[in-house]
């Protein structure tokens, strides 16, 4: 076994036992060796990206996935899908869609379909983009290190699709009926979410939410608003009761 197999299978027993300092120290000894391109150094990275998940890093977690995408179009790894999958759970949560599309270009058909890593954010992706939040609950996260963006993310991206269905489907709202379609534990939530990322919406007297008109060739009949809705409130309720 050569020493950067050795120092691989030492970074896989750090992610393994979530050691995150360990995992740290082995990475910047094996700086050099990742730069080699052979499937050892691509493993090795691999192990960067899921300790930088492990950590919470994102910023690293983006580093590694920029060094170990070169390698994905040549070779192929036992976590190759594993961690294609996390990275489109990344893309699609911080909705970089065309970066996200990019990517299953690099990935086969019979891939997508047959790897529970990579099925899963796919059609995480299709269900968000019709609506069909329910149908995404039945299915399993692949693994727990998914659970990050899950538990982290997810839900701000289910609240951010809801608030573009509600600007095609009214023109305005009580902030109680906002509130209460987009989950929050209350109006001031509300409120705080409209500051942040929704500054063309417009509270009127405290009392209602006024939603600036929407530039889209798609009608609210053609969405069927009402199922829309109802169905972004229940894949909401169920998410909350898994986070």
């Amino acid at each position: 076994m050569s020493d950067m197999q050795q120092l691989v299978s030492k970074l896989e027993a750090c992610v393994a036992n979530s050691d995150i300092d360990g995992g740290k120290v082995l990475l910047n000894q094996a700086k050099v060796a990742f730069l080699h391109g052979d499937t050892v150094a691509a493993q090795g990275l691999e192990c960067g990206v899921l300790l930088s998940l492990q950590e919470g890093d994102l910023e690293a977690f983006s580093r590694f996935m920029s060094l170990l995408m070169p390698f994905y179009f040549t070779q192929t790894t036992p976590k190759k899908h594993h961690v294609l999958g996390l990275h489109l759970m990344h893309l699609l949560v911080e909705h970089r869609l065309s970066e996200f599309h990019s990517v299953l270009e690099v990935i086969s058909e019979q891939d997508a379909s047959t790897s529970q890593f990579l099925s899963y954010p796919i059609g995480l992706e299709r269900q968000l983009m019709v609506g069909m939040y329910d149908e995404i609950m039945s299915t399993p996260i692949p693994d727990p290190s998914y659970q990050f963006f899950v538990n982290n993310y997810l839900q701000q991206t289910v609240r951010d699709s809801i608030a573009e269905g509600m600007e095609v489907s009214y023109s305005s709202l009580s902030l109680k009926e906002a509130s209460s379609m987009m989950k929050f534990d209350s109006i001031d939530e509300l409120k705080e979410y409209v500051s942040e990322f929704r500054q063309d919406w417009i509270i009127e007297d405290d009392a209602r939410l006024a939603f600036a008109p929407v530039d889209t060739t798609v009608s609210a009949s053609d969405i069927a608003a009402q199922d829309w809705i109802q169905q972004s409130l229940q894949y909401a309720t169920e998410l909350e009761r898994i986070v």
